[in-house]
């Protein structure tokens, strides 16, 4: 199977447990992207037992949570695409009125240029820093 989520983290690694892992995303404009990635090759979130999807989403819920409360972006983005990467995973995207995407997707053109602020990028940088912390709690 050639499945990039697979033979690799698919971003920086900032925590795992056994069931998944929550990397960072290195995509320019959007400072915390953050990804939950299950551990194993999954497709579809109906494919886990109900168990596995209930820890796997209080993980999202709790990454989401710590980017909130970290970065206070306008708007959450929260999703499970796939399409081009048929491995379960989840996107954490914080959102600003001012990024270069918005109102639109984050892989929509953007619509214009936009720095993003160096406090934002810091902030980002301490909240993929605390994320481990956070996630204790969920360390089998």
């Amino acid at each position: 199977m050639d499945c990039e989520l697979c033979h690799g983290a698919g971003g920086a690694l900032l925590w795992q447990n056994d069931l998944c892992r929550v990397v960072a995303v290195d995509e320019p404009g959007l400072p915390g992207f953050l990804r939950v990635v299950l551990q194993r090759h999954v497709r579809e979130m109906t494919d886990l037992p109900a168990d596995e999807r209930s820890r796997l989403m209080a993980v999202v819920f709790a990454v989401e949570a710590h980017v909130r409360q970290s970065l206070e972006p306008d708007k959450m983005n929260l999703a499970s695409l796939g399409n081009m990467t048929p491995h379960l995973h989840w996107h954490v995207i914080p959102r600003w009125r001012d990024d270069r995407h918005f109102p639109g997707p984050v892989w929509s053109a953007a619509r214009h240029e936009a720095p993003v602020p160096p406090a934002r990028a810091e902030a980002a940088t301490r909240m993929c820093a605390t994320l481990p912390a956070v996630l204790a709690a969920f360390t089998d």
